[in-house]
């Protein structure tokens, strides 16, 4: 066990823990930070006094999967495992997709389209208590799921490229892409708007993100074949330890053949989680969030995210069933 627990923190700091979950720790906090942005005047100021707390602790549900058990199926959903009418058979709601396929069946296979939607509902009730912590802590959580359902090895049990050997793909198109071009990228995606039917809006994120995974294993399989191994990999200096990763040449032509799909799914998360803060805040009847001076970590909630950094430190994962090698 100690060995592969060792092997486990060799891993980490090998890859580097931006590669092991999500968007990456890089993605995760870039997308919160500009989501910012998007907010309408009377909410940007409370926010933007924020902004590094928010950005910050965009990561914090990656770091939670290693404390809390319940934690992984938040981030993703496994579509295959239902039907191949995928869209047409699912309930809205949590309390109907519990009746429908058992809460056991729905943990097992991912909830991240129905935890959104829990979240936003915190969200409003954090508005209407004009609670500043919960307002905060909640956003910048929401936000982070909001960004995983738009990645679309989120929606597929091939989440890892393992069904196809193509193993580490996830972290490549999700991790290695934007680190290497996101200068390039154009970030500012005009200002959020009202989501009209929240329910419908996030089940279309993850029908969207599902249909561009084809595309996601397809361009890399017919680049590998073009590619030799020396090609496709380099190794580089992360702090004191050197990696093996994609090479930038390999990367490049990824990148290029998917013809921007990173990017605009990385704009789509940003004004997609700016939409829901407001459509939240709007339902809370528009409180004024300006007169929330301050915003304190209670000491219950400090310990625990003290905890949580503690056990992604050590990487004994808590639940490493699902998508376990995001």
């Amino acid at each position: 066990m100690m060995k592969k627990i060792s092997a486990f923190l060799i891993l980490l700091s090998v890859l580097g823990i931006s590669e092991i979950f999500g968007w990456g720790f890089f993605g995760h906090r870039k997308i919160n930070y500009m989501a910012v942005f998007t907010l309408p005047p009377a909410m940007f100021d409370f926010y933007k006094r924020n902004i590094d707390y928010i950005q910050e602790h965009a990561v914090d549900p990656d770091k939670r999967r290693y404390a809390v058990a319940e934690e992984a199926a938040r981030h993703y959903i496994d579509l295959e495992h239902y039907s191949k009418q995928h869209f047409d058979i699912f309930p809205l709601t949590w309390e109907e997709a519990v009746k429908k396929f058992t809460e056991d069946t729905l943990q097992a296979y991912g909830i991240v389209p129905w935890y959104v939607l829990s979240m936003y509902h915190r969200l409003i009730k954090a508005f209407s208590d004009k609670d500043g912590y919960k307002i905060l802590r909640i956003s910048t959580d929401l936000g982070h799921y909001i960004a995983d359902a738009h990645v679309p090895l989120h929606c597929t049990e091939n989440y890892n490229g393992q069904l196809t050997n193509q193993h580490g793909i996830h972290a490549f198109w999700e991790s290695r892409l934007p680190e290497l071009f996101y200068e390039d990228y154009d970030f500012f995606t005009g200002k959020a708007k009202p989501v009209i039917d929240p329910y419908q809006a996030i089940w279309n994120v993850v029908k969207q993100s599902y249909l561009a995974k084809d595309s996601v294993l397809q361009f890399e399989a017919e680049l590998n074949e073009q590619s030799s191994p020396d090609n496709k990999y380099m190794y580089e200096q992360r702090g004191n330890t050197t990696q093996r990763t994609y090479s930038r040449e390999y990367s490049a032509a990824y990148h290029k053949s998917l013809d921007g799909q990173v990017e605009r799914r990385m704009r789509e998360s940003i004004i997609m989680i700016g939409s829901f803060w407001m459509t939240a805040w709007i339902m809370a009847g528009e409180p004024d969030l300006s007169k929330i001076s301050g915003v304190d970590i209670p000491d219950e909630q400090r310990k625990q995210m003290e905890e949580e950094d503690r056990m992604w430190r050590t990487g004994k994962v808590k639940n490493n069933k699902g998508h376990a090698d995001d």
